[in-house]
């Protein structure tokens, strides 16, 4: 008997292709407001973020439509051979799981280079910080600057290992599924943020203060994780009555 090759699927994408598969199977309608985010997570035994990645990608495979202020629809694909849901987005990790990731190991390397950072690291990210400011409305060159200013915290540990796990980590948003979330979600308000932040990952650094350097990474990234799921929540989960309720009326 021919075997196949078993693959990992990631979380998300399951959960994309149950929800593709019911929309083929006309549970939901085109044009039709999906279930709250909250209701399809409970109807899943998932969690809420993995439920907002799935969404991210049903809209990269062109099932959904996610509506400012309104909600999620289901786009009329009829006619249209959309990718399917599963492939949309690749096998990447999903962008709220990776801002998590980048907390923890991020965090535990800013520590590690408060004790060993020097005056010329300290000049470099300050430079990073400078061309994050003046390219706000430059979105190469502001992420650029970002990047420099993440893979130099690593670098000024000594540990070339460490700065290829954050440039690696860096790479993930490359991704559609970081990209939408960039389109959709990230505001001049972050920005602002974002620079206040950096700011107060070197002053803990320039202190050669680990336990303050760890918790200013963390913050910081923690900060654009709720931000975005804040505007998430605006935009995409707008107040939605579960479906059992609206049959009754």
């Amino acid at each position: 008997m021919p075997l196949q090759t078993v693959e990992p699927t990631r979380l998300y994408r399951q959960i994309a292709d149950q929800i593709a598969a019911l929309i083929d199977r006309g549970e939901f309608r085109a044009g039709e407001r999906l279930p709250a985010e909250r209701e399809l997570a409970s109807l899943l035994g998932v969690s809420r973020t993995s439920v907002r990645e799935a969404i991210i990608c049903l809209e990269l495979a062109g099932r959904v439509d996610v509506r400012v202020g309104t909600g999620i629809f289901v786009r009329d694909s009829r006619g249209a051979t959309p990718p399917p849901a599963a492939a949309a987005a690749g096998d990447e990790a999903g962008p709220f799981a990776l801002l998590e990731a980048r907390a923890l190991v991020e965090g535990e390397i800013a520590a590690r280079a408060a004790r060993s950072i020097r005056r010329r690291d300290l000049d470099r990210l300050k430079e990073a910080i400078g061309r994050m400011r003046e390219g706000e409305g430059d979105f190469a060159r502001r992420d650029d600057a970002d990047r420099e200013f993440h893979v130099a915290i690593a670098q000024a540990t000594g540990n070339s290992a460490l700065a290829d796990v954050v440039a690696h980590l860096w790479h993930e948003r490359s991704h559609p599924m970081w990209r939408w979330m960039e389109a959709h979600l990230h505001t001049s308000a972050l920005h602002r943020m974002t620079l206040r932040d950096h700011e107060a990952i070197v002053a803990a650094l320039a202190q050669h203060d680990p336990e303050a350097a760890r918790a200013a990474m963390q913050r910081h990234l923690r900060r654009v994780a709720r931000e975005f799921q804040r505007r998430w929540d605006a935009s995409a989960t707008a107040a939605r009555k579960p479906r059992a309720a609206r049959r009754k009326q």
